[in-house]
């Protein structure tokens, strides 16, 4: 009953003091006092007390009262600084306060002549030195940052406590008030429920003041500065490095499941949980560094901002291994699978972590190359996978898809991370992917082959991406198991059809990508890849088809002519796509893509991504740019010098070159790019050369060996004759994996899911036979029409000598096979490395916002506000 008496005082005092024409006297302390005197429960209170449409009419109707009210919260959290929040009435009337104004603040954001407002000074009278110098906004974000050091509030006090014995907070050392132990203090202090639940209502408001960003429309890749977060993460702020160390070690220590015993959540309130969110929600805020309008591609970290020169600067490796830990903990407690259902706890802020862990690895090389120096990067890797396999019908959760991918574009970009891809992958997690026995380069390709078949349409942009992280890893690709090799030519079976490849400017680009894949791991992976051969040798036919790609007009209109009556209306966020030749009983809705006559049987337990559900809430994401502006092309070879002189050296002696003399470079390739890849050492200096900005296919054009054409000519020796035998190979495994019917019906699923990826954008684009005719000779086919050229008659003449009628017979012969002396000089590795640039910045900050707007929800900070940075859409 006192608790309804209390809020309906506090009800009453802001509807007097949001319709009263007159301004409320400042002075009238007992008017006041009922907005923070009172005992309310929790924030929740003050969200339900007031009302959104009230705090408006406030604002704009009587802007005085707004003003005061403003005024006197922070002058009344100055002052709880000044007693140092010694009795418990001093912490409610702080708590009341902090409460009042993480419900105001947004909706004067809304209005760009409130945002002034808080860079004013203090009026003269209020209890503070220099008040009259003082913008509101520096006195409210420093009452804030002591207060979060404040000894029996916020964290328990070192010395003597009571009303009589509390330390000046003026002159507290925060550094000895450290929330956690871990990086830079090893003291882990006493836990006080209490304490947290307070750190997380300051940590809210703090998060409120720092929004000031999402209600200004952007301009471009440019954005206003944000002074709130400039001014709490510059030298001013005397505490910038106990609070940067206390978020950091809180999040990193965190342990959702605790002594494991089944159910204690739901027995037990975690005060741990919500104090974690908010501190990671402001950190990945403040590590934001853009603040400044420095959205320039190749801009320097803004140093200025104390949080990222700290970042930048961990280097001890004790230190990189606890955040490690944390982040591998964190992240892998959604995978958790234990006998009793929902027994654990589960965490729900894996997209935060995940911007974080962006951020750690965007701004501390050394620790990202801590995370790749040992197979530990695998358990991030896993998560990523889990997530993006699990969110890709779900159209509300393609950012979370979007930071996953860039995380593993980062990750593909250093060596390191192609070599740990080897190790096998023995974790059964219930994903919705077929069964398999491999490495986790398996994992990562049938995830992604989900991904572009049974993905969302909006998922589209990412293509690219997705394939310049197999291009990246592929040279270290040791085994790929039959499963993950029969993704991969699917996706070129698909991509290379020619009312694809002729539907837009920029889709061969997938096909020179997929090529690249092949070229590497033949050239520098042949021994072990019997699989991935094998698959080749079974659709060789694509590659022939890629060769021989009719470029004369009449060919061109009749590719276009029959995409038209192949394309349905969208259905579910898919473009259906259902060839004519394809049988009735073998026409299946987009509903059933995932049809187990598709696959292989899905992982025991496992679940299809499902979509959105109706009336889920979701943010607009910025655009990305295309991958060649996000990436940056970085070569084996340390100079052009030394590219020329290869060229020269192919060009000079090719044709000299016999078996004998071409097995020494081939040789190198398959043995010490084999060792290095074992042991994980090597010059890093080959390896990183970087290379001018021309297309990857320019280094391919010159590698024409003895024995085959060029790309755009039939091969001389290799019929395109269908009557191998292994065609009609019939054990149980080939029925399993790699039937014949199974390839065409796969490579429908495939089209059913990008359809033309151009259908909008790209209409009044046609191609000319001299634009398909510049990419076509482009195309590196080279080692590939080699590679049959001198393993398909074998394998005929093997089948037919011994009557073969088992595919293991062919794989055995493959794998104890050479191409060594018979290919062409290798190619040099070619990595497309992340580059930062100002397209992901701008991506990023709106991702991350919109994360932030739709997790918190209790209470709902930001909820019904007028949001400028993006859009908030109801599927």
């Amino acid at each position: 009953m006192g608790n309804a008496d209390t809020k309906l005082h506090f009800r009453k005092a802001f509807v007097e003091l949001s319709t009263k024409t007159k301004p409320v006297d400042p002075n009238d302390e007992e008017f006041w006092d009922q907005f923070w005197s009172d005992s309310l429960a929790n924030a929740q209170d003050i969200f339900t007390v007031i009302p959104s449409i009230e705090i408006r009419q406030l604002r704009d109707e009587s802007p005085n009262n707004l003003a005061t009210l403003c005024y006197k919260s922070v002058e009344k959290l100055v002052k709880a600084v000044d007693t140092s929040c010694r009795t418990h009435q001093d912490q409610l009337v702080a708590l009341n306060c902090i409460r009042l104004l993480t419900r105001i603040i947004p909706y004067m954001f809304e209005d760009p002549d409130w945002r002034t407002f808080f860079w004013s000074s203090l009026p003269s009278g209020q209890p503070h030195e220099d008040d009259d110098t003082l913008p509101l906004a520096k006195a409210l974000v420093s009452a804030l940052c002591d207060l979060l050091f404040c000894p029996d509030f916020t964290v328990s006090a070192n010395k003597k406590s009571g009303p009589d014995k509390a330390e000046d907070l003026a002159s507290v050392d925060s550094c000895e008030y450290i929330w956690e132990a871990g990086v830079g203090f090893a003291t882990s202090p006493s836990h006080n429920p209490q304490h947290d639940f307070n750190r997380a209502e300051i940590l809210k408001l703090l998060l409120a003041c720092f929004s000031e960003t999402i209600y200004v429309t952007p301009v471009g890749d440019a954005l206003v500065a944000n002074k709130w977060i400039e001014y709490f993460s510059s030298g001013e702020n005397r505490h910038t490095l106990p609070l940067f160390t206390s978020l950091l070690n809180v999040v990193c220590s965190y342990d959702p499941v605790g002594f494991g015993v089944p159910y204690n959540h739901l027995l037990f309130n975690d005060s741990r949980e919500p104090l974690v969110e908010a501190a990671l929600q402001v950190l990945i805020v403040v590590l934001d560094h853009d603040t400044n309008n420095s959205c320039e591609e190749d801009t320097a970290p803004n140093m200025d901002n104390l949080f990222i020169n700290y970042i930048s600067r961990i280097h001890r490796e004790e230190d990189f291994a606890f955040i490690l830990k944390g982040f591998t903990k964190l992240l892998n407690n959604p995978l958790t699978q234990t006998y009793l259902p929902n027994s654990t706890k589960k965490i729900q802020f894996h997209q935060e972590l995940l911007v974080f862990f962006w951020k750690m690895c965007d701004y501390n090389k050394k620790f990202l190359y801590f995370v790749l120096k040992t197979s530990d990067v695998l358990d991030i890797l896993v998560p990523i996978l889990y997530h993006l396999n699990d969110s890709r019908a779900d159209q509300s959760r393609v950012g979370l898809m979007h930071i996953g991918v860039f995380i593993l574009l980062l990750l593909s970009g250093e060596r390191n991370f192609g070599v740990r891809l080897n190790k096998p992958y023995t974790v059964s997690l219930p994903m919705d992917i077929p069964v398999f026995s491999g490495t986790h380069a398996d994992l990562l390709i049938i995830v992604f082959h989900k991904i572009i078949t049974t993905g969302h349409q909006r998922l589209q942009p990412l293509f690219d991406c997705l394939l310049t992280i197999l291009v990246n890893v592929s040279p270290y690709l040791k085994t790929l198991s039959m499963v993950s090799s029969t993704k991969i030519l699917h996706f070129l079976e698909a991509f290379s059809t020619p009312w694809f490849l002729l539907s837009s400017p920029n889709n061969h680009h997938l096909v020179f990508f997929l090529l690249e894949i092949f070229n590497n791991i033949i050239q520098y992976q042949f021994d072990g890849n019997s699989n991935l051969v094998y698959t080749i040798i079974r659709k060789r036919h694509v590659f022939h088809g890629l060769a021989n790609l009719a470029t004369d007009p009449g060919s061109i209109n009749r590719s276009l002519m029959r995409k038209s009556p192949l394309i349905k209306k969208p259905s579910k966020g898919k473009l259906d796509l259902i060839k004519e030749t394809v049988p009735k009983e073998r026409k299946r809705s987009s509903d059933s893509m995932t049809s187990s006559s598709l696959d292989s049987p899905s992982m025991e337990g496992s679940r299809p991504a499902l979509p959105a559900e109706p009336g889920t809430l979701k943010v607009s994401l910025a655009s990305i740019p295309r991958i060649d502006k996000m990436t940056e092309k970085e070569s084996a070879h340390p100079s052009p010098q030394q590219l020329s002189q290869l060229t020269q050296t192919i060009a000079n002696g090719i044709s000299l070159m016999s078996h004998d003399e071409a097995a020494a470079p081939a040789s190198k390739l398959h043995s010490p790019a084999k060792e290095e890849m074992v042991e994980g050492s090597g010059n890093d200096d080959e390896d990183r050369a970087a290379t001018p900005t021309p297309s990857a296919t320019d280094s391919y054009e010159t590698h024409q060996g003895e024995g085959y054409t060029s790309a755009s000519a039939t091969p001389t020796k290799l019929s395109r004759s269908q009557s191998m035998p292994i065609k009609e190979l019939n054990s149980p495994k080939s029925k399993t994996l790699s039937p014949k019917e199974k390839g065409s019906t796969s490579g429908i699923q495939l089209q059913r899911s990008f359809s033309v990826l151009s259908a909008g954008s790209e209409s009044k684009w046609s191609p000319s036979p001299d634009w398909v005719q510049g990419w076509k000779t482009k195309l590196p086919l080279q080692t590939v029409m080699r590679l049959l050229q001198v393993l398909v008659p074998q394998v005929e003449k093997i089948c037919i000598d011994k009557g073969l009628t088992d595919e293991s017979e062919i794989l055995k012969f493959l794998q104890h096979g050479t191409l060594v002396g018979l290919l062409p000089v290798p190619h040099p590795i070619l990595i497309r490395k992340y580059q930062a640039n100002s397209g992901t910045t701008m991506w990023f900050r709106t991702y991350m916002w919109g994360v932030i707007y739709l997790r918190n929800t209790d209470p709902p900070v930001w909820y019904d506000t007028d949001v400028k940075l993006f859009e908030i859409q109801r599927i």
